[in-house]
Order: structure tokens, then C-alpha cells, then sequence
């Protein structure tokens, strides 16, 4: 049971950065530049396959490795957050100080697939 909330969670960053995706191809074009147009994208699209590593993450929650991969999925939301999230923003303020946070988005992202690995390591349950 504890899988379905990090599954409505895949299920609604999906849904979000497929928004964002067409938002920027049919909504943004012609009223931000290129530059920022290709950061809102790339917050789409990194925004999309981290909602599928939660799904993944959420598949991994059994008793030995509930943790971990719990741990993962929050990671991989924080790394939403803060990643796509702050190109977001760039893309729409202008405001570069958002870029400071990106980075900070990316080792959470990174910190959750080397968390999703160490369920994968943990030993199955007897």
C-alpha cells in the first residue's frame, strides 16, 4: 500500500511535464528566446523520466528493500523539484539566480538512481 502515493506521484509528474512540454512547444515559442525555450524543454523532458524512475522506485517497495527505495522516490521528487523546477522558473523570470539551485536538483537526482541501486542490491525477502 505504501507504493500507490508515489505512484500518484509518478502519475502526476508526468501528467505535469507533458504539460510543460506542450506548453513550450505551442505556448512559449516566439515569446522567450531559444536559450530559454531549450531550458524549459530540458526541465520537461528530465521532469518526465524522473516521474518514470518514481514509478520504477515505487515497483521496488518491498519489506528488505522498502527504505531504499522509498529514500529514492523522495529523492527523485526533491531532484524534480529542484531541477526542472528551477529551469522552469529561469525560463520564465529571466532571473539567473534560479540557476543556482539547479545543480543542487541534479545530486538529488543522481543520489536517488544510486538509492533505486542500492534496493536493487538489498537481499529479497525470505
Amino acid at each position: 500500500m505504501i507504493a500507490r502515493p508515489w505512484l500518484l506521484v509518478a502519475a502526476i509528474n508526468g501528467f505535469l511535464s507533458v504539460a510543460a512540454g506542450a506548453f513550450a512547444a505551442h505556448g512559449l515559442e516566439g515569446h522567450i528566446d531559444s536559450r530559454a525555450l531549450s531550458a524549459f524543454e530540458t526541465g520537461a523532458r528530465y521532469q518526465m523520466v524522473h516521474a518514470l524512475a518514481i514509478g520504477l522506485a515505487s515497483l521496488a517497495f518491498c519489506d528488505a528493500k522498502m527504505t531504499a527505495a522509498q529514500f529514492a522516490c523522495a529523492l527523485f521528487l526533491a531532484g524534480i523539484i529542484l531541477f526542472p523546477g528551477s529551469l522552469y522558473a529561469l525560463a520564465l523570470t529571466g532571473v539567473h539566480g534560479f540557476g543556482f539551485v539547479t545543480p543542487v536538483g541534479g545530486l538529488a537526482l543522481l543520489a536517488g538512481w544510486a538509492a533505486l541501486g542500492w534496493s536493487a542490491m538489498k537481499p529479497e525477502p525470505r
